[in-house]
């Protein structure tokens, strides 16, 4: 009788257990072929049907080609990863010829299961579903209708209630498929975002250094540019002025090439700590004296308790300031600015302010041209969560005005701007 009660049928046995986790099935053509996966089912094939075999003394004894055809299955599955299509028809058609042959019950469909899993996660369903519909099929061809003409000889039609059984197994097989499909896809999603994420952190480190030394050279070369020109201007006139000027020029190049290898330094060992604190705030009165070398008389006020400020926050202004203080050197005819630092319990406001017209150098404040100035302006107080807006004032002159909060913000993709086009916005006058 060929009934799968009589001996192994899909349920009765163990099927291989595999760990969770990122399948393996996705390898690419130039993965290794897995010979240890094949070299289990075979031994599994084999000596689980020699042992159900005892059971099963009425079927075709194994010999040489039952066991060449329990091996030829697991051969398949050398190919499951680069051919998932050709295993998994392949190896249910090497099952069907098993159970053609009379062979006893065992675990023989263990690799129809490994190449069916295998070509449902590389995205092969059709081939995987049509593969053990054909073997079902085949099954019940010779289980009820061609036992007459196949081996064993005297074998009879198998009970249909088993059917039912071998049915539950066969969607059972496919809803884990199916399973290990989507969880293979979720892990690629995951992948794919934390890579992409990665770019993005790689892209904003790109851009908080160009940032940084744009900002640090643009000031240092206006500082010394400057005074290049007053000590050629002088050099004849008034040599100890040409000298304090090249003496400013000397220390803002050693400030600035100070400043560079600092930022360098933190792409050579980006583990490491910084080997000297950013500049910030504290280092404003020295700022503001190196404004008035380049001829620009800077007042500072502060509005408000002065308060310790975030490392982030600490640098962001001090940076604004500077930029700020350059423009006005390089595009303002004023010889006088103002910062107003105003401390709120929630955010730190910073105001810049000139009273000349603009000079035919460049564009006003870098606004309606292609500097950057304040684009680095905003770009810093957007990764804060703050805003920066500066444009002329209607009574004359020209204000950049920043907000920093001083709590935890959420870093937005994109630096928010108080005007939708980011242009130059007319200002109130204080």
């Amino acid at each position: 009788m060929r009934e799968f009660s009589r001996g192994w049928h899909p349920g009765s046995g163990q099927a291989a257990a595999r760990p969770w986790g990122p399948p393996r099935w996705s390898a690419g053509p130039a993965a290794r072929l897995p010979w240890r996966s094949s070299l289990v089912v075979a031994f599994l094939q084999l000596v689980g049907t020699q042992f159900a075999a005892h059971s099963q003394p009425e079927r075709a004894d194994l010999g040489l080609a039952g066991r060449a055809l329990l091996v030829a299955g697991p051969a398949l599955l050398l190919v499951r990863h680069r051919h998932p299509q050709l295993a998994v028809l392949a190896t249910s058609a090497v099952t069907a010829l098993y159970l053609g042959a009379g062979y006893p019950y065992g675990p023989v469909f263990l690799s129809v299961v490994v190449a069916c899993f295998a070509a449902v996660a590389a995205g092969r369903r059709a081939a995987a579903w049509s593969a053990l519909g054909g073997l079902w099929a085949a099954h019940l061809l010779i289980a009820h209708w061609l036992y007459r003409w196949l081996p064993p000889a005297g074998d009879g039609p198998a009970a249909w209630g088993p059917e039912a059984v071998v049915v539950a197994w066969v969607v059972a097989v496919v809803a884990a498929s199916e399973l290990a499909r989507v969880r293979r896809e979720q892990w690629a999603r995951e992948r794919a975002e934390r890579e992409a994420a990665e770019r993005r952190r790689a892209d904003e480190e790109r851009l908080r250094i160009a940032r940084e030394l744009h900002d640090v050279l643009a000031h240092s070369i206006s500082v010394i540019n400057v005074q290049a020109g007053v000590g050629l201007a002088l050099l004849d006139q008034d040599p100890e002025q040409a000298r304090t000027a090249l003496t400013t020029i000397k220390a803002a190049s050693k400030e600035a090439l100070g400043e560079v290898r600092q930022v360098l330094d933190t792409l050579r060992t980006p583990g490491d700590a910084p080997r000297s604190p950013a500049p910030g705030l504290d280092r404003l009165d020295e700022l503001t004296e190196q404004a008035r070398g380049m001829g620009l008389a800077v007042s500072v006020e502060v509005d408000g308790v002065r308060t310790a400020l975030p490392p982030g926050t600490d640098l962001a202004a001090f940076r604004i300031v500077q930029e700020a203080l350059t423009n006005i050197v390089r595009h303002s005819g004023s010889r006088t600015a103002r910062v107003l630092l105003r401390y709120a319990p929630a955010e730190l406001e910073l105001r810049i302010d000139d009273d000349g017209p603009a000079t035919a150098v460049g564009p006003t404040h870098g606004v309606a041209g292609g500097g950057n100035g304040l684009v680095g302006m905003r770009e810093r107080a957007g990764a804060l969560g703050g805003t920066v807006v500066a444009g002329p004032r209607p009574d004359g002159g020209f204000r950049v005005r920043a907000r920093l909060p001083l709590t935890a913000a959420t870093v937005s993709p994109t630096p928010r701007h108080e005007t939708p086009s980011g242009d130059a916005t007319t200002l109130e006058a204080p």
